[in-house]
């Protein structure tokens, strides 16, 4: 079962922190203060003050606690992208790097006090057994999955299990106003991190990548060969609000733009030692225009790809400078089910700029320095980005790019006003999503007869439905100048009814006819069509 999950903006994720320094056997508390001290062994000495406190503390302590406090405040010392991972956690997070797991296949709400199926995983166990939209599971066995008080977390370890293992689902269907019983079995599920792809124009495909996970490059080569078979000659790779994952992936992804032998990137460990990484000879969209788009909240992974293609001069660079994260993690298993993904090296960009920004004065000011992109102008204006001469560099081709602080994009593009972006927040914290699968509750017939192309070639939202969701909004608190920005909602809410009757790609492609980057993207390559129409006309004579 897929969760859908809310994001918070400006995505700053500061994890709990940790140390794998519990190493060693039980206390002789025979021995003295004196020789149980005697050694130098920094973490004998912690594993000892914990014992102390399990044995001798006047009260019952959960220790686990203080392990957990205690390696928080240890690696807070060190940067603020080494991260603790719980035991608690590993399983999900483990599960979103992976970049799959095994369940039933659907994606749902806690509505009101029942679990109401949003949409399948098409070709996934649920959506092969007939499970619909709108459905409600009210038991899975004998375990009840309906109440006042139901735990999102509590509902997937039920719905969750072995592969090839059955469940049976009670489910009813409002539209038929039935109860009905249904087996499934589990089975693989993907959590996919390209979210979405389709063409922009008849030569330009569009892919969308949310994170790098363990399945991402697969994903990646999959939409883009789909994206090459409907005539796609050129690629915008969307790379907003991407905080990264796995190097590896986001290498293999850069080698598919350049040729073979170009350096990717470098990294470099505390003993000074150097790994460089080349393109290969696999590229498969080499001497092909493509655009990146980046923004404040793309980091890590993302960053590696912008910067390789931007250092060796391919591809064009689109957005607002990027978060600036230079540091490479591994993750590390601490014995217990927990793990800690601990910086080991810095990476480096062909150029040799470091893009990590400064965070010697602590995690709290590294955040602060961020958020204070938010106030100070650089969001809205290129002009307002400070960088210092000293972190110039130069690309093969004679460019002046920069470290010190994120990726600088070739064409800036200014973020939205408030209120453009508190439209856009309604989307992405699915805010308009929960109000349109409302409105299809009503009544999900409507749509029965309309295909994707009926949907996005003649379906409007009407004055009936956007005064409707004014006053939705007005009812649940939120102020804003609606009918100035009508238009936009209007087109918001017909993408966010468009996912959930046809799914992702759709959603994007109709959101993607208002947004300024990818408008900014078919401006720039307005002049090259003409040139390459002007050069084709040439040749001819």
């Amino acid at each position: 079962m897929k969760r859908k999950h809310n994001y918070i903006l400006p995505t700053i994720i500061a994890a709990a922190l940790a140390l794998g320094v519990f190493v060693g056997g039980k206390l002789h508390f025979n021995d003295s203060p004196e020789k149980l001290f005697t050694t130098n062994s920094k973490k004998d000495k912690l594993n000892r003050l914990i014992d102390y406190i399990d044995y001798e503390y006047v009260d019952e302590i959960d220790t686990d606690s203080i392990v957990d406090v205690t390696v928080n405040n240890i690696l807070e010392k060190l940067d603020p992208h080494s991260v603790y991972i719980p035991k608690r956690d590993m399983n999900e997070v483990s599960e979103n790097m992976k970049g799959d797991f095994v369940g039933i296949g659907v994606n749902f709400y806690p509505y009101k006090d029942t679990i109401s199926v949003i949409r399948t995983v098409t070709d996934g166990p649920s959506f092969l057994k007939g499970i619909l939209p709108g459905d409600r599971i009210l038991m899975a066995g004998n375990d009840t999955l309906f109440g006042r008080n139901l735990e999102s977390e509590k509902i997937v370890e039920k719905l969750k299990g072995e592969r090839g293992s059955n469940v049976e689902l009670t489910v009813y269907r409002r539209s038929e106003d039935k109860t009905f019983k249904v087996n499934i079995k589990r089975d693989v599920v993907p959590i996919k991190s390209v979210e979405a792809y389709f063409m922009m124009t008849p030569t330009m495909g569009y892919i969308k990548v949310n994170r790098f996970a363990e399945s991402t490059f697969k994903e990646f080569k999959k939409a883009l060969k789909e994206l090459r078979k409907q005539g796609a000659k050129k690629l915008t790779l969307d790379l907003r609000d991407n905080p990264g994952g796995y190097l590896g992936i986001a290498e293999q992804m850069a080698d598919e733009f350049l040729e073979d032998g170009k350096l990717i990137l470098f990294t470099k460990n505390k003993k000074g030692k150097i790994d460089n990484i080349y393109a290969t000879d696999k590229g498969s969209f080499e001497d092909k225009p493509v655009y990146v788009l980046i923004n404040e909240r793309s980091a890590s992974a993302s960053e590696i790809i912008a910067g390789a293609l931007q250092d060796n001069d391919i591809g064009t660079i689109v957005g607002r400078r990027s978060f600036g994260k230079g540091l490479v993690q591994r993750e590390m298993e601490l014995g217990d089910g927990s793990a800690v993904r601990l910086t080991v090296s810095r990476y480096y960009t062909p150029t040799g700029r470091s893009i990590q920004r400064n965070y010697e004065k602590g995690n709290k000011d590294y955040y602060k320095k961020f958020t204070d992109r938010y106030h100070n102008g650089e969001l809205v204006s290129v002009d307002s980005i400070k960088v210092a001469d000293s972190l110039k560099f130069t690309t093969p081709k004679g460019r002046i790019v920069y470290g010190g602080g994120g990726i600088i994009p070739d064409v800036f593009v200014p973020i939205g006003t408030n209120e453009e972006e508190a439209v856009e927040s309604m989307d992405s914290l699915g805010f308009l999503s929960f109000f349109v699968f409302e409105y299809l509750d009503e009544d999900r017939s409507r749509f029965n007869d309309v295909d994707e192309a009926e949907f996005v070639r003649d379906f409007k939202v009407d004055d009936i439905l956007f005064e409707k969701f004014v006053d939705y909004s007005v009812a649940r608190g939120l102020k804003m100048s609606f009918y100035d920005f009508e238009d936009q909602i209007k087109l918001y809410l017909k993408a966010a009814l468009a996912e959930q009757l046809f799914g992702a790609n759709i959603h994007a492609k109709i959101k993607g006819s208002a947004d300024a980057m990818l408008k900014k993207v078919l401006d720039l390559d307005r002049p090259m069509i003409k040139q390459a129409e002007a050069d084709k006309i040439e040749a001819i004579n």
